[in-house]
């Protein structure tokens, strides 16, 4: 069978060199982005998303969190707003304001995640995804929100989801996506599986399966064997992914793929 719709990528060499030399010079050129999450009882993710995405070489890097939280944050995340939140602490239905003002300014958006579970949320949430089209990185527990609302991001444009196997798992039954994802499946078999996926459906995807990371766009898949086979992957993956198709808009594969080699070095 002709699979030229899977290439394969070497953990020490990326397959898109050009884009490691063009990378803009002056911060200035090199996009804003915007981190959204956290709740009452963690903010981790958004403070390590922010941290990461500095490192992977945004021009500029602002924070919403929960107004919950302001006084326990403080000075940790540097360009950190707050938005109304609940009386448990998660973003309120009247932080959509916010996030439409400030994803206004935005390059790209990253729903980071620590977004606990509120049903407020879930409908900024999906009120961000319906009424913007800025490109829109989720991953961590934000990618749960959407699950719960698979419509929001279907055919939605402009979305990459940096999600677990198992959160794959769910989302392709709750979009009743005839062909079920299996924990044993083989590497060509979830190969597979993320073409015909990524040709029906529109969000990007990156997957972990075992000591490889997939990336699939409109069909196309790209591997990458992680050599540190580190547990915790998804939120540094995603920043720099969001860094990365921030600064090559028009070129999301060959970004994300770039993204995902420069996280596993």
């Amino acid at each position: 069978m002709d699979r030229g719709y899977w290439i394969k990528q070497a953990a020490d060499k990326p397959l898109y060199p050009e884009l490691l030399w063009s990378r803009p010079e002056n911060r200035m050129h090199a996009g804003k982005l915007l981190i959204i999450g956290g709740n009452a009882h963690g903010f981790a993710a958004p403070a390590e998303a922010y941290g990461e995405a500095m490192r992977a070489g945004a021009g500029t890097v602002r924070a919403i969190l929960p107004e919950a939280i302001r006084k326990i944050v403080g000075i940790i995340i540097e360009n950190a707003d707050f938005a109304p939140s609940t009386p448990s602490g998660s973003f309120s239905k009247r932080s959509l304001s916010d996030f439409l003002e400030q994803a206004a300014w935005a390059d790209s958006v990253l729903l980071a995640g620590d977004l606990g579970r509120n049903s407020e949320t879930a409908i900024v949430i999906e009120s961000l995804l319906q009424k913007t089209t800025i490109a829109t990185t989720i991953t961590r527990d934000a990618v749960d929100y959407v699950t719960a609302t698979p419509l929001s991001i279907a055919h939605r444009q402009n979305t990459t989801l940096v999600l677990s196997l198992s959160q794959l798992q769910r989302l392709g039954i709750a979009l009743g996506f005839e062909q079920p994802i299996s924990f044993s499946m083989d590497l060509l078999k979830l190969v597979e599986w993320l073409h015909e996926y990524t040709n029906r459906f529109a969000p990007h995807i990156i997957v972990k399966y075992l000591d490889t990371i997939f990336i699939a766009v409109n069909g196309q898949v790209i591997t990458t064997k992680d050599p540190h086979k580190a547990p915790i992957w998804r939120l540094r993956c995603a920043a720099y992914s969001s860094v990365w198709w921030m600064q090559n808009p028009a070129k999301p594969l060959q970004a994300l793929a770039t993204a995902v080699h420069e996280t596993v070095l």
